[in-house]
């Protein structure tokens, strides 16, 4: 069984809005499974850590995708993200307070 970890996640970029935008922080944990819906950190293949929406259980991975058609990468771009590559769950947004809760 997995140790499961706490951590904060900034939210970079607009691929996910409307539901994150540029400043977010996120707590995440790292080790959870994650379930359909739900917002995870991933590393990107030949790129930086991102946050996208777990659409999807593939043979080879998860397929994840932006909430914004026109912006960002995803899974329509670098095919299905390897179990090793999703790093955490979001569990909810933490700053700024005065936005709704991040959708998860």
């Amino acid at each position: 069984m997995p140790i499961l970890r706490f951590g904060f996640a900034v939210v970079r970029g607009r691929s996910m809005e409307p539901a994150l935008v540029e400043g977010d922080v996120l707590l995440v944990q790292y080790g959870a499974s994650p379930r359909l819906g739900q917002l995870v950190v991933v590393r990107l293949p030949h790129r930086s850590l991102a946050v996208k929406r777990a659409t999807r259980r593939e043979p080879d991975g998860w397929w994840v995708e932006r909430d914004n058609p026109s912006e960002g990468v995803d899974s329509w771009l670098v095919g299905a993200i390897p179990d090793d590559d999703v790093l955490a769950s979001v569990r909810c947004r933490v700053w700024p307070p005065w936005r709704r809760p991040a959708a998860s």
